[in-house]
């Protein structure tokens, strides 16, 4: 009787200690989780000029996460699925700011040929390059407008015009900014018509964008299917439970379920990333 209550209390210290454990490392994780999304949704935020507090954005995210678990547990009542679908919406943020990110770099690398042109233009009419900028700043659209209003503000605090320049290619890290700075501190040091090689380089990124479309044109087949191949398994289960919710119960209240919606989710999620990958062609 003695041994057994020893090993039962030592079975309970030990469970004790491995759930204090589990514990520790789920809230270590969560705090650093928690710390890591508000700085880098304070830097994209900043990068795109949305000025909003990442606290508020990271409850925002979390009440976002507790309804969208709340209505997987209401449709399906299933706890595993509702716990899916919360940590999907938990982790699904910073993937949301960094599409939001790409499709504002994209934006603006589209506008940068017409700018180039229209610098080159006042160039030619006698104007200087700040000046050229100033003009280009109060009539381009967003966001390529918001980026030149903020070289303008960095030149009126006293940076460098190189040092702007190298704080634009940091803000838009594309090939095509790249480019332009590249050019134009050459031109600063050796001289030479600037006119002419903003032209040439609005016709480079012309032809390059030209070739980016169709390459996205040509791929747009391959991800097309990528999306449909995702999106058919949920569909396809969520209407089955619908028809016949006694037959799929055994999917969502078993072991055995459980298992193949984990593997299910596992071999979507490779089949996306195999034709993301293959549709994903670098010029």
């Amino acid at each position: 009787m003695g041994l057994m209550l020893l090993f039962l209390i030592c079975v309970f210290v030990g469970a004790s200690l491995g759930l204090w454990f589990v514990q520790q490392r789920v809230r270590q994780g969560f705090l650093q989780y928690r710390q890591t999304f508000t700085t880098q949704a304070r830097k994209d935020m900043g990068e795109m000029f949305l000025f909003l507090d990442p606290a508020q954005v990271w409850a925002g995210s979390l009440c976002a996460c507790a309804v969208l678990a709340l209505g997987a547990w209401l449709v399906t009542g299933s706890f595993v699925f509702a716990a899916v679908i919360a940590a999907v919406a938990f982790l699904a943020p910073p993937s949301v700011l960094a599409r939001a990110r790409r499709r504002r770099l994209h934006r603006l690398e589209l506008q940068l040929p017409d700018l180039l042109l229209e610098l080159a233009g006042a160039l030619r009419a006698g104007s200087g390059i700040q000046q050229a900028i100033r003009h280009s700043a109060d009539h381009a659209p967003a966001p390529l407008s918001q980026e030149l209003r903020l070289i303008l503000h960095e030149q009126r605090m006293g940076v460098s015009f190189d040092q702007v320049l190298r704080n634009f290619h940091l803000r838009v890290p594309v090939e095509s900014v790249s480019l332009i700075v590249s050019a134009l501190n050459i031109a600063a040091q050796s001289g030479g018509s600037l006119a002419e090689t903003l032209e040439r380089i609005s016709a480079t990124l012309r032809t390059r964008l030209h070739l980016l479309g169709r390459i996205r044109a040509l791929t747009s087949q391959g991800r097309m299917q990528m999306w449909v191949m995702a999106s058919m398994p949920p569909v396809l289960v969520l209407v089955l439970h619908w028809l016949d919710p006694d037959a799929m119960a055994a999917l969502w209240q078993t072991a055995v379920g459980w298992a193949v919606l984990i593997t299910v989710v596992v071999l979507e999620l490779i089949g996306v990333l195999l034709i993301h990958r293959i549709v994903r062609i670098q010029v």
